[in-house]
């Protein structure tokens, strides 16, 4: 069973849940999920101190264990993400690139919509390949805030 809790941010409130050993989740959320027991572990707190230093602009990468579940098509492509350096974006194609499918620009869209740990898994830093901002679960305008804030250092 994981464990969870929920935390005020800059951009408003996300839930971080944990299995035991690794992060599992964070998502924008003001409730945890029903099978989620509402205790907040070290590694919670960890993870929080972590993310208020990234909004406090003294953190540009994360130092925690992950765990998102999903396809392995889906781990390949959020591996990726995390090799995205902090301020900078790329594109759909970039990550079809660095997975070796270069024609995988679609179901990179997907498996990026379907990141379970954002931010930390930092999907945000993917646009459109005209320099557009397309799709973020969390909504476009947590995007824009999240890339302003990561250009502001």
């Amino acid at each position: 069973m994981e464990n969870g809790f929920i935390y005020q941010t800059p951009l408003g409130k996300i839930v971080l849940t944990e299995n035991g050993s690794a992060i599992t989740r964070l998502i924008f959320s003001e409730r945890l999920p029903e099978e989620v027991n509402c205790v907040e572990t070290p590694l919670l707190k960890k993870a929080v101190q972590e993310l208020r230093e990234y909004f406090a602009g003294t953190r540009q990468s994360f130092d925690l264990p992950l765990q998102p579940e999903g396809t392995d098509f889906q781990q390949k492509v959020w591996k990726a993400l995390q090799e995205i350096p902090y301020g900078a974006v790329c594109s759909y194609k970039d990550i079809a690139r660095a997975i070796g499918n270069e024609k995988a620009c679609r179901a990179v869209g997907g498996a990026n919509n379907k990141n379970p740990i954002s931010i930390i898994i930092p999907c945000h830093r993917v646009i459109g390949a005209n320099g557009s901002l397309v799709g973020y679960g969390g909504g476009l305008e947590l995007k824009r805030k999240l890339l302003e804030l990561e250009k502001s250092d």
